[in-house]
């Protein structure tokens, strides 16, 4: 019986292939305790054929799950439905894990006795991608700590106790799978049922960053979704109308350090992308409907 199962979602991404052969050549984790589930979200099952090569070709057991469609957590959610493993992983389909990835995510579950371990998911740039984005490095993703804690996650690279999970009948939430927030949303459910949440700092997994998202508007839209999923999280509170105020505070403070630091890039560009988390937050309390990202 396989010690992890690592779910990969895949949709209509190439770089799947590149994902899987770095996965086989983990040195953290022997072959016999690895299985990898890949969840089709495409209507027409078009990452089969590559799945089924790759599973011709690499020590891996592989299984490919058709998912359909178009909506991320019906992929997460068959992910969860075909694992049995004591542990569940999740990585993106364009994503390339370190050597010993997997190894040190369950190092550290172990070490920290942590029901949940996050690693850091590395931004790779393009040769023409702004100067700002790569010095300020506004494309890697890293857990948010609270008070010293961390209360939530994100999916790009995880490791998880799948008892925890099965035992509360967690599964991500279909209304937020077109506009992202789904692991954040379905991590603080985890961790409101008393998951521990931990931190494995080299567990690396690097995502080269697409052209298309090397610029503003798309980091624009990516904190202003990020805002909604966190004021989602904040509307059963009985202080919306404060929590409104506060977050229109904020998104105002951080317009103002934008103009005054206008010909710094960097330290501009970081005031506008939290002035739309912000912002984000506002309109979900206010009840703006979720923009689609994806």
């Amino acid at each position: 019986m396989a010690l992890i199962d690592l779910c990969i979602c895949s949709y209509r991404r190439p770089e799947l292939l590149q994902t899987l052969i770095a996965v086989a050549r983990q040195t953290g984790i022997a072959a016999e305790e690895l299985r990898v589930i890949v969840a089709d979200n495409t209507q027409t099952g078009e990452a089969r054929d590559l799945v089924a090569r790759a599973s011709a070709q690499l020590p891996l057991a592989l299984e490919y799950v058709h998912a359909p469609a178009d909506n991320i957590s019906i992929a997460r959610n068959a992910c969860l439905d075909h694992a049995y493993a004591p542990w569940t992983a999740f990585i993106d389909d364009d994503e390339i894990p370190a050597p010993d990835w997997l190894g040190m995510l369950l190092a550290e579950a172990e070490r920290g006795k942590w029901d949940v371990v996050l690693g850091p998911v590395k931004a790779v740039y393009p040769d023409d991608a702004p100067d700002w984005a790569r010095k300020g490095d506004f494309h890697s993703t890293y857990p948010v700590r609270v008070q010293g804690g961390i209360r939530t996650a994100y999916t790009g690279n995880i490791l998880f106790r799948r008892d925890l999970v099965e035992r509360h009948g967690f599964r991500f939430r279909l209304d937020l799978g077109k506009s992202g927030g789904e692991d954040e949303d379905f991590f603080y459910r985890v961790f409101d049922a008393g998951g521990r949440i931990g931190f494995a700092p080299d567990a690396i997994a690097y995502e080269r960053v697409a052209r298309e998202r090397a610029n503003m508007n798309w980091l624009l839209r990516r904190n202003f979704r990020a805002g909604q999923s966190h004021g989602a999280r904040l509307e059963a509170r009985k202080s919306r109308a404060r929590d409104i105020a506060l977050a229109s505070a904020k998104a105002a403070f951080c317009g103002a350090g934008a103009m005054l630091c206008a010909f710094h890039a960097v330290r501009r560009n970081r005031y506008l992308t939290r002035a739309a988390l912000h912002a984000g937050v506002v309109a979900r309390l206010s009840g703006w409907s979720a923009i689609a990202i994806y």
